[in-house]
């Protein structure tokens, strides 16, 4: 036990209540001071072990304890259960009712053991039999949990965003490189079918030279932040008392995988700028005059409702991300890259292409999907659909890869520089609406490695054994 409450206080959890399962318990995360974000931002750093290509030994079966049933965990497992050489050794969460439903998806193929109390975690990361942790959990948990599981030996898959402060995101970096535990982010929009496509275009040149990119996280999905049964003591509406780009990884991360960011091109510096909030406060408002309990919250801040943060890289290239949680819009995923020779953009939806100033017709596009769609893609094909219909594919696409790597001996695609990098987007963009949208340099995980590190394979590359049950 003495270990644990060490790793608290040193974590700076305080005490290990109900509440840090949600955003109230980890103050550090929602009030990390604004002159701290830069200077932590502008620390150097020496690199450890280069996580970057590294391949863990390889093991038969990838034994998992799975941390968080609430939606994106059930989702999981619901995907999990469709890949072969994997065993859900543990399951966790502090809501019993949540276990209980992640045992009856389970019981066909797996025996887990359940674990509800607030510690109990801790517990899982502790286990033995435990290859992999997969972490489910609100935000905040996201670090604490993730050092933890690599401390006690486990590779760590970890829902996004993987940190909450720049700090945050160093501690996932130096911890990975010093217990040589694979850190990857779940992030799954990478792996959607038109983004892996644009990323197999890009390296074919078929672009030319890459100039811009944009990515985004559009989504009304406002009125369930007050939804007290759906929303583990309301921990996201708490997260959205901050103002900036606090989701962004969607957005980046497909971006940056196309443009090779850490594997040939870093993020130099970011501006960021938020709207006002035109629609937490009415809602607030409207919630506080018949339900008391949402009095308390009248008194806060809340984000505004669009933010775009721009980024220049060291290459010259530029990025517009957006997010929206809480306007009456379409849902969007903008994926766009623009080059000197092509153009791809999707959303509104489907992907399209253009060379020129027309877009391609149905039968280009096809031709173009036919010859340049990646060996991953193709190699799952309709198994997706088939078997876990999560983001249209894109989920179980990314958690296949990841066991298939982990099972083969193989780099990861995602490596615990992409999670901070990306996750760091987020305490930057506070710190520059909050200085009129001022410009703030964007920490290099990697020390300077990006000049050496290399694409990922974009083929099989000695994978795909792991078969789609």
């Amino acid at each position: 036990m003495n270990n644990r409450r060490d790793f608290i206080k040193l974590a700076g959890l305080g005490s290990l209540g109900v509440g840090l399962w949600g955003c109230g318990g980890n103050e550090k995360a929602a009030t990390y001071a604004l002159d701290e974000i830069r200077q932590s931002a502008l620390k150097p750093r020496t690199q450890k072990f280069n996580m970057c290509g590294y391949a863990a030994p390889a093991m038969d079966t990838v034994r998992i304890g799975h941390i968080g049933a609430g939606a994106r965990g059930t989702t999981a497992v619901r995907r999990i259960m469709h890949i072969a050489g994997v065993d859900i050794k543990a399951v966790c969460d502090v809501q019993p009712q949540k276990i209980e439903n992640a045992k009856k998806i389970l019981e066909s193929r797996f025996s887990p053991d359940v674990y509800t109390g607030d510690e109990d975690w801790m517990k899982v990361c502790e286990r033995d039999d435990v290859d992999l942790i997969y972490i489910c959990t609100p935000w905040d948990m996201h670090t604490p949990m993730a050092l933890y599981a690599m401390e006690h030996g486990k590779h760590v898959a970890v829902e996004i965003p993987a940190a909450q402060t720049v700090d945050e995101c160093w501690q996932l970096v130096e911890t990975s490189e010093r217990t040589k535990k694979h850190c990857t982010m779940l992030e799954n929009a990478c792996y959607g079918a038109f983004e892996m496509l644009t990323m197999n275009l890009a390296r074919q040149n078929f672009f030319g030279d890459l100039i811009h990119a944009e990515g985004a996280y559009i989504h009304d999905n406002f009125n369930s932040l007050f939804n007290k049964n759906g929303r583990w003591e309301l921990w996201r509406m708490k997260a959205n008392r901050r103002t900036g780009s606090i989701y962004p990884t969607h957005g980046i991360g497909p971006v940056c995988q196309v443009l090779d960011v850490n594997r040939g091109d870093k993020l130099e510096y970011m501006v960021s700028l938020s709207s006002a909030d035109f629609s937490f406060e009415p809602k607030l408002k409207e919630l506080a005059a018949t339900d008391p309990d949402f009095v308390p919250f009248l008194s806060d801040q809340f984000r505004g409702n669009l933010n775009t943060t721009s980024i220049r890289t060291a290459k010259g290239r530029s990025i517009m991300i957006q997010h929206d949680f809480s306007s009456p819009r379409p849902y969007s995923r903008i994926h766009l890259i623009s080059g000197t020779k092509a153009v791809a953009q999707e959303y509104p939806l489907p992907g399209k292409i253009a060379v020129g100033h027309e877009w391609m017709n149905d039968e280009e596009m096809k031709k173009i999907e036919e010859q340049y769609t990646p060996e991953l893609v193709k190699h799952i094909g309709e198994a997706i659909d088939v078997n876990a219909r999560d983001h249209a594919g894109m989920s179980y696409r990314m958690d296949w890869r990841l066991i298939d790597c982990l099972r083969n001996g193989l780099p990861l695609d995602q490596d615990v520089y992409d999670a901070a990098l990306w996750s760091v987007i987020i305490p930057l963009s506070i710190w520059s609406v909050a200085n009129k949208s001022a410009p703030i340099d964007i920490p290099d995980f990697t020390c300077g490695k990006w000049t050496t590190n290399q694409p990922f394979d974009l083929t099989l590359n000695g994978g795909g054994t792991t078969e789609v049950i």
